[in-house]
């Protein structure tokens, strides 16, 4: 849509300079060709009185008409210059819609080059080839025999990047690249479930040695108690209570007792 806006958008512009062109340049005829009659007397000159400081002019139409056909001339000198200008616009917008039927007609060619639809190695059969298939395209056949000959034989000299980078190569590509991602998200979820594993190692190891810690200072605890009970203790070996057998002399911890009768 907007391509066809700018197209009758030029096209409006390119007819009304022309019509410009047309209509100073008969203005400027008959401009010059009265304001000469009038010099020789042939035609009377323009009558306009005007005043100026209170003083008032009966030859302003004289002057007003030898200033607008001078005007007339001197526009008919500048205009082709601008008529120049407007053509080498043309010439070069035609040149950029030609360079993007081009492209676009190549584009198409090279994606039918990387499918693998063209077989033919050499050089003549191989453009030809190419003509052929932008020839039968619904979207080039509209254009002209050199833009599609220019389209063939850039898609010709670019064969070997079509190889390189063809459909079938990409996919594999592409596939490839799935896989690995997957089996990166694979290992990285392995990972996270290992770092699981070894943190609820980690907290179970900790409460365990928490526990034995406290186990450990309740015994401590245990035998200073058992030490202040018995102060006897600290002058015996230390054995395993479980073996402690108390003496056979009747007396028990330094205290003498009498055998009970």
């Amino acid at each position: 849509m907007t391509n066809n806006m700018q197209t009758a958008a030029a096209i409006l512009s390119q007819t009304l300079n022309r019509l410009a062109l047309l209509v100073f340049s008969l203005a400027a005829i008959l401009l010059t060709g009265a304001t000469a009659l009038a010099a020789m007397g042939v035609l009377p000159w323009l009558e306009m009185q005007a005043s100026v400081g209170g003083t008032t002019y009966d030859n302003a139409g004289q002057i007003a008409q030898i200033g607008l056909t001078s005007l007339a001339v001197l526009l008919c000198f500048f205009l082709p210059a601008n008529f120049r200008v407007m053509a080498l616009e043309n010439s070069h917008r035609k040149f950029h819609l030609s360079m993007q039927d081009v492209a676009n007609a190549y584009a198409t060619t090279h994606a039918a080059d990387r499918a693998g639809m063209f077989s033919i190695k050499t050089e003549f059969d191989a453009v030809r080839e190419r003509l052929a298939y932008m020839r039968e395209h619904p979207d080039l056949e509209t254009l002209e025999p050199q833009i599609l000959e220019m389209a063939a034989q850039m898609s010709f000299v670019s064969r070997d990047l079509a190889e390189v980078y063809s459909d079938d190569k990409v996919d594999r590509a592409r596939t490839f690249l799935r896989q690995r991602e997957q089996e990166v998200k694979t290992f990285n979820q392995r990972i996270d479930q290992a770092k699981g594993v070894i943190q609820s190692l980690k907290n179970w190891s900790q409460d365990v040695e928490t526990d034995e810690s406290i186990a450990q200072s309740q015994l401590a605890r245990l035998r200073e108690e058992l030490h202040e009970i018995l102060p006897e203790l600290d002058d015996t070996p230390k054995t395993d209570l479980h073996g402690f057998e108390p003496p056979r002399n009747g007396y028990v911890f330094g205290l003498h007792q009498t055998p009970a009768e």
